[in-house]
C-alpha cells in the first residue's frame, strides 16, 4: 500500500516539476514549486523521517513560497 502511495505522489511532484517549467506566470510556477516541496515533506514523512518533513514544510513550502512571492510582486509578474 505504501508503494503506491508513494508512486503516486512522486508521480504528482514530477508533474508539478514540469509544470513549474511550463509555465509563464511565474506566480504560477512558484506555486507549483511549492507543490514540489510539499509532496517531498510527505515522502519524508511517510519514509518515517517527521523532523526533515518539518523542515522541508517549514522552509522548502512556506519560507521559500514567501519570498518568492515578495519577489514577484516587486518585480514585474509576467515574463516577455
Amino acid at each position: 500500500m505504501n508503494v503506491i502511495i508513494a508512486t503516486v505522489l512522486v508521480l504528482v511532484m514530477l508533474v508539478s516539476a514540469i509544470a513549474a517549467l511550463v509555465f509563464k506566470d511565474l506566480l504560477n510556477a512558484v506555486i507549483a514549486l511549492s507543490v514540489v516541496s510539499l509532496i517531498a515533506a510527505v515522502i519524508f514523512y511517510l519514509l518515517q523521517a517527521p523532523d526533515v518533513a518539518m523542515a522541508e514544510a517549514a522552509i522548502g513550502a512556506a519560507l521559500v513560497t514567501a519570498i518568492f512571492i515578495i519577489a514577484i510582486r516587486r518585480t514585474k509578474r509576467f515574463e516577455e
